[in-house]
């Protein structure tokens, strides 16, 4: 069968033109693996790609150990005027004084992380940074309000507002000589906890969350949450739980945990993904009452616990389940969320609470944390995630 020329000019054309087309389906599909594979990289590091690349490691994902440090306590506590009593360990009478000397060395080949005060308020000239959250992110807050403090120098001058410290629904430190403002914002869930006017009624909606309008003005942001998730009985703030127009006497509570994250993620997508505010998340901070937790009789807690445990597997009470749920929110977001995930070092600081040298506000409080102590290395690690990739302005 004889093929005319004009027949072959065409079918060399067709084929042509569909080359073409597969050529530039391959380019897209190429771009698009790239831009996955870059929104990878970037989910949880601020900075994105250059960030990504101009770090050794993870400080949080790498192994390390907790070591004995000369150079530690970072500042002299006596010395910060920020540190409310229940943290104030010092101030109270603690006799020792090792927990304030640790420092959490970093395994080859990390670089290890130091925090340049200075450098930090040149960075955040101009800005203003906010925790958001329960009291774990106040034990941060004050943390870093101290370090900034004593590297600001003994001349700094700080506002402080409300000038009660009262915190209502929050309180804010700001640095004159740099502009910089700092600032904890009180919120147990992250979702709306109401008071209904005609019942009075608590009730906690777990798809609400119009007291995030609060948050807007912030360059920096830090949110934790799950603390207060188990609380039952007389401590428990709300009577209902309510989700759409379905309003429960209770639920499970790591379910509903799960809720308000899905809220929260989707409140920070609808309206953080466009600006350059930076967004971390703690990791969810642990208590030690309960001995076996770190090898130990089932009675003991942290009370007398003086140094940390010396483990270099994993922590024998195992992780906190809460924490997977976090991580797989923060995973799904469109938003890059950096997790501040410092569970694990923190799990193996039995010493470093407060326990009875709280001002007799809690007694043997094996939650919160000593400022100065571990705390300030959660904020040796935060500064290190805020400059990767940026360099000290």
């Amino acid at each position: 069968m004889m093929i005319s020329e004009g027949t072959m000019a065409r079918r060399r054309a067709a084929l042509a033109a569909l080359l073409v087309l597969l050529l530039l389906a391959a380019c897209t599909a190429a771009a698009a693996a790239v831009t996955v594979s870059r929104k990878q990289r970037q989910r949880h590091h601020p900075g994105g790609a250059s960030a990504s690349a101009a770090r050794s490691c993870d400080p949080f994902a790498a192994a390390g150990a907790w070591v004995e440090d000369g150079s530690y306590p970072l500042y002299d506590s006596a010395r910060c005027p920020f540190i409310r009593d229940e943290f104030a360990c010092a101030r109270f009478g603690r006799p020792d004084t090792a927990y304030l000397r640790y420092r959490w060395r970093l395994d080859a080949p990390c670089a290890q992380p130091a925090f340049d005060g200075a450098a930090l308020l040149r960075m955040w000239r101009g800005k203003t940074a906010m925790f958001v959250g329960d009291s774990l992110a106040l034990n941060q807050y004050e943390s870093l309000l101290c370090m900034l403090h004593a590297a600001a120098g003994p001349a700094a001058r700080t506002t402080l507002s409300p000038p009660s410290g009262k915190i209502d629904p929050s309180s804010t430190v700001r640095f004159e000589d740099y502009n910089v403002t700092v600032v904890y914002y009180l919120t147990h869930y992250l979702v709306d906890l109401v008071t209904e006017p005609h019942t009075g009624r608590r009730v906690l909606k777990l798809d609400a969350i119009d007291q995030a309008r609060d948050w807007l003005a912030a360059d920096v942001l830090v949110f934790d949450s799950w603390h207060w998730w188990p609380r039952t009985g007389a401590t428990q703030p709300w009577d209902y739980i309510q989700v759409g127009d379905t309003v429960v006497k209770d639920m499970d509570r790591t379910q509903a945990f799960a809720k308000a994250l899905h809220t929260w993620a989707r409140w920070v997508d609808a309206n953080l993904v466009q600006t350059d505010t930076k967004v971390f998340f703690q990791g969810i901070s642990p208590s030690h009452y309960r001995g076996q937790d770190w090898g130990a009789s089932p009675k003991k807690t942290c009370m007398g616990e003086t140094r940390p445990l010396n483990a270099t597997g994993p922590y024998p009470g195992g992780p906190i389940p809460q924490q997977a749920i976090l991580r797989g929110v923060l995973a799904a977001m469109a938003k890059p969320v950096y997790l501040l995930d410092f569970t694990y070092l923190s799990q193996l600081r039995k010493d470093a609470h407060p326990t009875k040298y709280d001002g007799g506000i809690f007694g043997g409080d094996c939650t919160h944390w000593c400022v100065a102590g571990l705390p300030d290395t959660w904020n040796v690690l935060f500064y290190a995630a805020l400059t990767a990739g940026q360099g000290h302005n």
